[in-house]
C-alpha cells in the first residue's frame, strides 16, 4: 500500500508496461473490494486500486463531498502515479465518479466500465435512498447494513457464506459515522449531474448489473448505455449488487473481453 500527497490509499500492481485499469469502490467499500476481479487482470494490466476520501485508508475528504470532489481525486492520483491515461472500472458510487470523470477530463479516459450504478430513480426510490441516508446520519453504517446485504447478495449465497458477509459488514461499520452519510448524500444527490452527460461521454463503455440488483437494475444499465454513443450493456442472470464477489467469473469474463477488444482498437 502507498499514500500520494493528499492522503490516498492505493495499490499499484501488474506489468509496468501494461495498458492502466483503475478500480473504485464502491460506497462504504474499500479497494479490497477488488480482491476478486484483479486476479484476472493483473498478468496483463497494470491495475490502481485506491480507496475514495473518508473510506479504508485513505484521509478524510477535505471538503463537503460531491462527485466533483471524487473526479479531482482522481486526476491527483493519476498524476502522482505519472499515468496520462486510463480505462476505468467503477462500481456503484464509483460507477457516478468515472463517469463524472469522463466529463471533466475526457482527453485522459480510455475506456469506461460502469457496474451496477444508478441512473434516475423513481420518487420512491429516491425518497429511499434519501431515508436512508438520514439513517446513516443519526445512527451511522451499523443500522443500515444489514439491509444492505440483504440487497448485495442473493439469500442462498448470503445464507452460505457467513465469512464474506462478516468481511463486508466490516467494511461498511468501519466507515466513520461523522463522515459516511456525507458521502451517501453524493450517491443519492449526485445522479443528476451525470444524467444525459453533457459534455457526452465518448470513449468506448461498458456497463453492467444484475437482474436482480434491484437500486441500480437492467432498466437504469440500458438508461445509461443509451446516453453514450456505442456504449454495451451486459445483464447477469440471478446476481444482485455485488456480482463481483459472489459471482466474479460472471463479471470478469465480459470486463476482461471487453478490455482485450479496446487493447485491439488502440
Amino acid at each position: 500500500m502507498h499514500k500520494s500527497p493528499d492522503g490516498t490509499a492505493y495499490t499499484l500492481i501488474g506489468p509496468a508496461d501494461g495498458p492502466v485499469i483503475v478500480m473504485i469502490h464502491g460506497l462504504g467499500l474499500n479497494r479490497d473490494c477488488w480482491q476478486w476481479t484483479t486476479p484476472a487482470l493483473n498478468d496483463h494490466y497494470r491495475v490502481l486500486c485506491y480507496d475514495l476520501y473518508g473510506h479504508g485508508q485513505s484521509a478524510p475528504p477535505p471538503e463537503t463531498p460531491n462527485l466533483s470532489l471524487f473526479s479531482n481525486q482522481l486526476a491527483t492520483l493519476l498524476d502522482h502515479c505519472g499515468i496520462e491515461t486510463a480505462t476505468l472500472a467503477g462500481f456503484s458510487l464509483g460507477g457516478m465518479i468515472v463517469r463524472r470523470f469522463a466529463q471533466d477530463h475526457a482527453h485522459r479516459t480510455t475506456g469506461l466500465v460502469i457496474l451496477h450504478s444508478p441512473h434516475k430513480r423513481s420518487a420512491d426510490a429516491q425518497d429511499a435512498i434519501l431515508k436512508r441516508v438520514e439513517q446513516a446520519r443519526h445512527e451511522g453504517p451499523q443500522s443500515t447494513v444489514e439491509a444492505a446485504l440483504d440487497r448485495w447478495f442473493t439469500a442462498d449465497f448470503k445464507q452460505a457464506n457467513p465469512d464474506m458477509m462478516d468481511i463486508v459488514r466490516g467494511w461498511v461499520t468501519g466507515n466513520d459515522i461523522g463522515i459516511y452519510h456525507t458521502i451517501y448524500r453524493v450517491l443519492a444527490d449526485g445522479i443528476d449531474e451525470i444524467i444525459a452527460p453533457s459534455p457526452p461521454i465518448i470513449c468506448p463503455t461498458l456497463v453492467i448489473t444484475g437482474d436482480e440488483d434491484y437500486g441500480n437494475g437492467p432498466e437504469m444499465t440500458h438508461a445509461i448505455a443509451a446516453e453514450i454513443e456505442g456504449a454495451q450493456s451486459v445483464i447477469l442472470k440471478g446476481l444482485r449488487h455485488m456480482a463481483l464477489a459472489e459471482d466474479p467469473s460472471a463479471v470478469n469474463t465480459p470486463l476482461f473481453a471487453f478490455l482485450v477488444a479496446l487493447d485491439a482498437k488502440a
